[in-house]
């Protein structure tokens, strides 16, 4: 800034603190005035200033220096080489400064006795379910006086699970019923309902008293279990004499029907209906049997499943198969399958069973050798390949094309272990290259139905399924057979059958999902004081 003639530059006053007025020089505080504060904090600011300076300078100069270039971009240039030498300079001293790789020493393990073990665990936090005994005990004092035995609870309340291969006896006595008590439990609920009818998972209510002497098991007070869905059974304790008591258990089997729309997916909105996930399988499964799900079902159709239901009067439900299937469009029934008979196949409303596909694979593999003439692959020479071959793992299920009765089972020459099954109307089939059958001659076996197992018997290079089958005794290519299965309803049958899908129809959907109103006899009484005022007596 150019000073102007007759003006004075005005001063520039810098920042520090006062400490005062300086004293004189010669007196003796003039080495330890406060003046010479100023000095001191005006060097530091001059040197902070420079500094800065000196800082700024420096980053400016780096910033303009091409340390580490993006080796992706300009390849082969003077730039690119230069941050490859970077690159791999500072990979050497990465290297020559890596420590060794020789194994580092270690302490051996400290011997521990049973005192500094039981030190150690005495801070360990343990359940105390295990016997834990976590945290340090203070030791009795003089006034302490020790018990001549430790007092037990008068009652033990306990629930036991029959484990899948467990036993009812070895159960009771696992959960610490005596041998006399639980051999006298099994008795009594042996005279009710055989014990291998009671479904692995029970649980099982127990109470035990007081034990008569120190030493001896606990006495059965009670003991209560669900026995079936209908029924529970409970054993009381009676003076020591134990007698069974059953609790019939009301139950209402109003089937539960579910509609809906199919939508994008027919799976998907039978689940968002609420249909149990095994009967929507059950629904489709028999649906799909009957008619083409894509192409006969559409978005706009409805859906109409009927389910075995049960409900019982303490608030448990039970679902069960699928009792009907329908698909309904515009308001009118398209299709109707009712379950009937004692083998529980579908029905259509006009009475007939029919069950419609094209070659059903006995194997799930792929086709490996067609029908026709080929080269043997053991024998050598070309003759006529009377079937089909899949391809398929050691000990795959093999299953039954159709319904069919077994002509015969066991070696059959070069065809090794093998099934023929006659299905009627001059129409068989043969399984051949079995490892092990699983069915019978003349047995009776259903569509679908496990018959044998993938082997390598007989003429065989390897684990596979050759598949024939005959018509009038003349062999036929499989591809170009199409099973249709069909049953009749006549007569009466055909007229129960028809009223009881009229019956079934009536049902209300979701009128099942309602509770069962509980009835005087069913509700508990009241064991808290609470309870009773809640549960006070109407008059009038």
């Amino acid at each position: 800034m150019r000073e102007l003639p007759g003006e004075t530059a005005p001063a520039i006053e810098e920042p520090f603190l006062d400490f005062g007025d300086v004293p004189p020089a010669g007196s003796a505080s003039a080495s330890t005035s406060p003046g010479n504060g100023k000095i001191v904090l005006k060097r530091v600011e001059d040197w902070r200033a420079r500094f800065d300076e000196w800082r700024n300078e420096a980053s400016r100069r780096l910033d303009g220096i091409d340390i580490a270039p993006d080796l992706a971009e300009d390849i082969g240039s003077r730039r690119w080489f230069r941050g490859l030498g970077t690159m791999l300079g500072l990979s050497a001293v990465a290297l020559a400064l890596w420590p060794d790789f020789a194994p580092l020493e270690a302490r051996p393990a400290m011997a521990i006795d049973q005192t500094a073990r039981d030190e150690f665990r005495s801070h360990m936090i343990l359940p105390l379910a295990l016997g834990a005994d976590s945290g340090r005990q203070m030791g009795a004092g003089p006034r302490v006086i020790p018990l001549a035995s430790a007092p037990e609870r008068p009652q033990v309340e306990l629930v036991a699970t029959l484990s899948r291969g467990d036993s009812f006896d070895r159960m009771l006595q696992r959960a610490g019923v005596g041998p006399s008590d639980a051999a006298r439990v099994q008795e009594l609920v042996a005279g009710e309902m055989p014990l291998d009818q009671i479904e692995p998972g029970t649980t099982i209510d127990i109470t035990l008293g007081r034990r008569p002497a120190p030493g001896a098991s606990r006495p059965l007070d009670d003991l209560s279990f669900r026995a079936r869905f209908d029924l529970e059974l409970e054993v009381l304790n009676d003076n020591g004499n134990l007698s069974l008591r059953r609790n019939v258990i009301r139950v209402d089997d109003t089937p539960l029907r579910i509609r809906g729309t199919v939508g994008q997916s027919l799976y998907r909105s039978a689940r968002a209906a609420g249909a149990p996930t095994s009967a929507v399988q059950e629904f489709i499964k028999a649906l799909d049997g009957q008619i083409d799900l894509e192409r006969s079902v559409r978005a706009t159709d409805e859906f109409d499943i009927i389910v075995a239901y049960r409900r019982a009067a303490t608030g448990e439900r039970q679902a069960g198969k699928v009792l009907y299937a329908g698909i309904d469009r515009d308001g009118k029934p398209k299709t109707q399958l009712m379950r009937w008979g004692q083998d529980g196949n579908f029905f259509e409303a006009s009475g007939v069973g029919e069950q419609r596909g094209g070659m059903v694979s006995p194997v799930p593999g792929r086709l490996t050798s067609g029908y026709g003439m080929r080269r043997h692959p053991i024998l050598g020479y070309r003759r006529m390949h009377a079937g089909v071959d899949f391809s398929a793992r050691y000990g795959t299920p093999i299953v039954a094309v159709t319904d069919g009765r077994v002509s015969a089972a066991g070696r059959m020459g070069g065809c090794g272990i093998a099934v023929r099954l006659g299905h009627g109307n001059g129409l068989s089939t043969r399984y051949c290259h079995m490892s092990r059958l699983a069915v019978n001659s003349g047995q009776q076996v259903r569509r679908g139905q496990v018959i044998g197992y993938v082997g390598s018997t007989g003429l065989s290079t390897g684990a596979h399924l050759h598949y024939e089958m005959y018509r009038n005794g003349r062999s036929v290519d499989p591809r170009t057979v199409n099973f249709v299965t069909r049953a009749q309803l006549e007569g009466r049958e055909l007229m129960s059958f028809r009223a009881a899908l009229s019956e079934l129809k009536m049902i209300e959907p979701g009128a099942a999902l309602e509770d069962l109103e509980l009835q005087p006899s069913e509700i508990a009484a009241p064991k808290r004081e609470i309870e009773k005022i809640d549960n006070k007596r109407k008059i009038g």
